[in-house]
């Protein structure tokens, strides 16, 4: 519980760090894109493009890797005519710092945002976050003005995830809320949260929980045989999304 109090980013976050030299071994056309956070730190992402695009997918990726492993999503919604935006958080492959609280983490994401509704009109964007980025995607959502918003295996908050892995822990110790269903009730674009049947690390009653907040033309889709990871890849997945955004006004 002290190693809890003190040293909770070792915790929850996990992230691969890349000399700022690395090259990607992307199939598909990108751009690497520098944006500094409010205090001068450099935060590192990467676009990838495709000809005529119907919009953008801003991808807040899971807790660990970094851009070069979660990069490849780009295959699921470039096949869609969608340019897609990585980030990688502060600490992250080539992103400079370190992740030191939660109202950091969600200005971080606010500023990248700010940077890519520059070339895109918000009604074009499409905010996605799995796992551990749901909270700042839907903190996003909520206060901007996306086209729509997904959700990957998110989590209802942190302390309720905290309280289904770790029972005996107590939530008060939680520097890091991230309180998802505080976000969702507040977002005014159409909401779809995904999560796998099988998911080992987010259970998924968290998806069920999170319904309760959502307005009644949202939408929840559990995935048979989906575990946490590699939703992205999944048939239904993909055509479920598909017929999602065609719908979109």
């Amino acid at each position: 519980m002290g190693f809890l109090s003190f040293q909770q980013e070792n915790l929850i976050f996990f992230p691969e760090k890349l000399p700022t030299d690395y090259r990607f071994g992307f199939r598909q056309e990108f751009e690497e894109l520098t944006i500094p956070a409010s205090d001068g730190t450099k935060l590192h992402g990467v676009l990838f493009k495709v000809p005529d695009p119907k919009g953008l997918v801003f991808y807040l990726h899971g807790n660990a890797g970094s851009v070069d492993s979660w990069g490849w999503v780009y295959e699921t919604y470039t096949d869609l005519q969608y340019d897609v935006f990585v980030l990688d958080y502060r600490g992250y492959g080539k992103s400079e710092g370190s992740i030191s609280g939660e109202s950091q983490f969600y200005a971080d994401v606010q500023t990248a945002y700010d940077v890519l509704k520059n070339r895109y009109g918000e009604e074009q964007i499409v905010v996605i976050g799995y796992s551990i980025g749901t909270a700042a995607a839907a903190k996003l959502a909520a206060e901007n003005k996306p086209r729509l918003l997904i959700l990957q295996a998110p989590y209802y908050s942190l302390g309720d995830l905290m309280q289904s892995l770790y029972p005996f822990v107590p939530t008060f110790l939680l520097r890091y809320k991230f309180e998802t269903f505080r976000f969702v009730q507040l977002t005014k674009a159409p909401i779809a949260l995904f999560h796998g049947m099988l998911d080992e690390i987010i259970y998924p009653g968290s998806s069920e929980k999170l319904k309760a907040h959502l307005k009644p033309t949202d939408r929840l889709v559990l995935l048979k045989g989906q575990g946490h990871n590699g939703m992205n890849e999944n048939p239904a997945y993909k055509r479920e999304v598909e017929r999602i955004l065609a719908k979109l006004p």
